[in-house]
């Protein structure tokens, strides 16, 4: 790449934790005709989902697509959600001079080769790499980023975060004798296992679905990138729940979440965010280290088969420690991702911030209403705008060190530190 790998000696890391700076040089001007350009590919990590500002989507007939109403179809190129404080526009980037967003919340590794609407619960827009095509035709790439892995033909996270918030809330408010009436069938009043979440058999197939779909971007690049140089950056995931709640969101009202019905309790962590059996966290967290293997072990590989390729593994597994939602008693502000946010039927654009004094029918109505328009529910989990900042921060160090694998960790002083993995 022109401008960022003029930089990268500027930006050489200590093996040891050094305090994170996106501080360098001034680039030195671009040689390629064209102008230079960073570019987001992947899921609703990357998109900017849960962060607010959504721009309109060019779908896949050429029209640009702004919000189409709470009731519309999910379908809708809009739901992309990509946002004008995604971590690619928060970035510093020396020697960039345009940003393209093309990732899609729900991304999954099938819609970089294909039309996403060839898939079920699929958008209207075209393949990730024909979008990049035609940015390829007027602009020198010189930095990708990518996120994928968390969305497959297994499993998605949406799914994962739908089910295990849905076990707490029937769990809260429904009694042994009872079942949970949730469109989509009977829900559990259990606490999510790892299984639940994801088997050994699911993570090696969305391994190797991320791995192809990456290397068709590889490939796809050699061919379209004029001068052949360009910085790709594999970024995996944060968890927006820590392994522990704080202690004031163990019990309420006498009740903790072993007990049968804790209503109290239910409303109390659904207002901080974190509708979530405690006992799910760890399993939680091990599916959270489960994705940074597919992205790791894919950058791995491909970094075998195309050794001339330039790719860094970004872990932000821990961006957001001391930052995560219900880690403190004032959540869910002061934290770094959305909360768990749903809405009535019909939709209005009015969250429901409060499930106090509410009973299981009028719960259920709530619940369902996520079902039938996802987009007033798939904010949730995902990082807000200054968790994008944050992220963006770790992209900027990405973009212009000397090593290949980085862990980008936020200290209890809320620093980051950049260190190698």
């Amino acid at each position: 790449m022109s401008g960022l790998r003029r930089t990268a000696a500027a930006m050489a890391l200590a093996v040891a934790a050094a305090t994170f700076s996106t501080t360098v040089a001034a680039p030195a001007p671009a040689s390629a005709a064209l102008p230079t350009a960073a570019v987001a590919l992947g899921d609703s990590f990357i998109s900017g989902e849960g962060a607010g500002a959504y721009q309109p989507v060019v779908d896949s007939t050429g029209v640009a697509r702004a919000f189409p109403g709470w009731t519309a179809p999910n379908s809708n190129a809009f739901f992309c959600h990509r946002s004008a404080n995604a971590s690619l526009h928060q970035a510093t980037l020396p020697g960039i001079q345009s940003r393209f967003n093309l990732a899609c919340s729900g991304g999954q590794p099938h819609d970089i080769g294909a039309a996403s609407s060839a898939r079920a619960n699929g958008r209207q827009v075209a393949a990730q790499l024909d979008q990049l095509r035609a940015v390829a035709q007027t602009h020198d790439i010189d930095l990708v980023l990518i996120g994928l892995g968390s969305n497959n033909s297994s499993f998605t996270f949406g799914g994962v975060a739908e089910k295990c918030a849905n076990r707490f809330i029937a769990d809260a408010w429904t009694g042994w004798w009872e079942f949970w009436a949730y469109l989509n069938g009977p829900v559990e009043q259990k606490p999510c296992s790892d299984a639940d979440l994801a088997t050994a058999a699911q993570l090696n197939a969305a391994t190797a679905e991320t791995t192809a779909a990456v290397r068709q971007i590889l490939t796809t690049l050699r061919e379209v990138d004029g001068d052949g140089q360009h910085r790709v950056v594999l970024q995996d995931y944060t968890n927006p729940l820590p392994l522990e709640l704080a202690a004031s969101y163990h019990s309420e009202d006498g009740r903790d979440d072993t007990r049968d019905k804790f209503r109290a309790l239910g409303a109390e962590r659904y207002a901080a965010g974190c509708p979530i059996h405690r006992a799910s966290l760890a399993p939680g967290h091990r599916f959270s280290q489960g994705l940074g293997t597919i992205v790791r072990t894919t950058r791995d590989t491909l970094a075998a088969e195309f050794p001339s390729a330039d790719l860094v593994y970004l872990n932000v597994q821990r961006a957001f420690d001391g930052a995560r939602l219900c880690e403190s008693s004032t959540s869910p502000s002061g934290t770094l991702a959305t909360p768990i946010r749903l809405m009535d039927n019909p939709p209005n654009g009015t969250f429901v911030t409060s499930l106090a004094g509410k009973d299981k029918i009028a719960i259920q109505r709530i619940a369902n209403t996520c079902v039938t328009y996802f987009q007033t529910c798939q904010e949730s989990w995902h990082p807000n705008a200054a968790g994008h900042q944050v992220l963006g921060q770790c992209l900027a160090g990405a973009a212009t060190t000397t090593a290949r694998s980085l862990a980008c960790t936020r200290t209890p002083t809320g620093t980051l530190t950049l260190t190698l993995s």
